[in-house]
């Protein structure tokens, strides 16, 4: 049994990562650094602590981080140097920089050091992956992804929207999909990005449309909290077909309304959402597969004890991490960027 340490029991810690590591045969989630406020009854097995020194002098193999992302770098550093593994919420961290450290003083300290992209476990995705490779679409000459929802008004006590490093929608939702678009394509030759202020009075950003650009390809990547989510999620077009789907995964629904991934059925999709193949001689419907968030920390287990290669390795955050601080610069110098630019 490997015992695991969350750091952050905020909506990230809560909804994310608290659930879905209990779900995990072999994984034991021991201990929870909650700074201020009650202890949760629904962890009466879980010790709270106050700081991540308390917890760091319990027997803690995995320290999870879920902070505000300016406090990813100090508190993934710390737990390195204590000898823990360590997994940090999205984004990595504010710069290529604090992420380039973390991996060096993870390969010192002979630990592993790895990103929850929980969002490579959705049913949709592992759809799209599948109708990709199955080659029903021919060569995709077009891809594109959304992340679209409705909210207008502010909430200005929030961390994600005070202007902040690594806060605003793009370093919240862009590691998700930059992450997706690499494992269907790889490493983009370019990139072109228009981030931006949508909503009055915004102080971060709240839209993106990001272009990758590949030598037959381009995948974009788009966000708006001003865009009802009633177009598709997804849109892959290719020589031979298309394939449009619908509806976001039914996983982080389920975590907030208190549900927990080893509930049979938990995070099925409905047969509305299904997304549709559509070729010269046919349109079919593409039933969702299955996945879940709980693959991620089943890998993790794998990893630290040795029977399975760590999916989302160091050198792949990083080319995440280059792939949003690149972005940035596109956006901020109206310019397509080469994939070899300085990030």
């Amino acid at each position: 049994m490997l015992n695991v340490g969350l750091v952050g029991f905020g909506f990230a810690g809560k909804v994310f990562h608290a659930p879905v590591i209990r779900a995990v045969e072999g994984l034991r989630l021991s201990a929870i650094v909650q700074r201020h406020g009650p202890t949760d009854p629904k962890y009466p097995d879980v010790e709270f602590v106050r700081s991540v020194d308390e917890l760091l002098k319990r027997e803690i193999d995995l320290v999870v981080v879920a902070t505000p992302n300016t406090s990813h770098h100090p508190i993934a550093k710390q737990a390195l140097l204590a000898g823990r593994h360590v997994v940090v919420d999205k984004p990595f961290t504010t710069t290529l920089a604090e992420a380039q450290e973390l991996v060096q003083i993870a390969k010192q300290q002979r630990r592993m050091v790895t990103v929850y992209q929980d969002r490579r476990y959705t049913g949709d995705f592992v759809t799209v992956q599948n109708v990709v490779a199955e080659g029903a679409l021919g060569r995709v000459a077009t891809y594109e992804s959304h992340f679209d929802r409705f909210r207008p008004e502010q909430k200005p006590k929030a961390w994600r929207e005070q202007p902040l490093a690594g806060s605003g929608v793009w370093f919240d939702i862009g590691p998700h999909l930059f992450d997706q678009a690499l494992l269907l394509f790889g490493v983009p030759q370019a990139i072109g990005a228009d981030i931006r202020i949508e909503r009055d009075g915004g102080r971060i950003d709240d839209a993106f449309d990001v272009t990758l650009y590949y030598p037959t390809l381009r995948a974009v990547l788009r966000a708006s909290m001003l865009r009802q989510p009633v177009g598709p999620t997804w849109i892959v077009n290719g020589t031979t077909g298309s394939f449009v789907k619908y509806g976001m995964d039914p996983q982080e629904s389920a975590l907030k309304e208190g549900r927990t991934p080893d509930e049979p059925e938990w995070d099925t999709d409905p047969p509305e959402l299904y997304g549709t193949l559509i070729t010269s001689d046919a349109r079919r419907t593409v039933p969702t597969l299955r996945s879940s968030f709980v693959r991620y920390y089943e890998n993790m287990r794998d990893a630290m004890l040795g029977t399975a290669e760590l999916a989302v390795s160091p050198e792949w955050s990083l080319d995440v991490m280059r792939g949003l601080v690149l972005a940035v610069q596109s956006s901020q110098t109206r310019r397509v960027l080469p994939w070899s630019s300085p990030a």
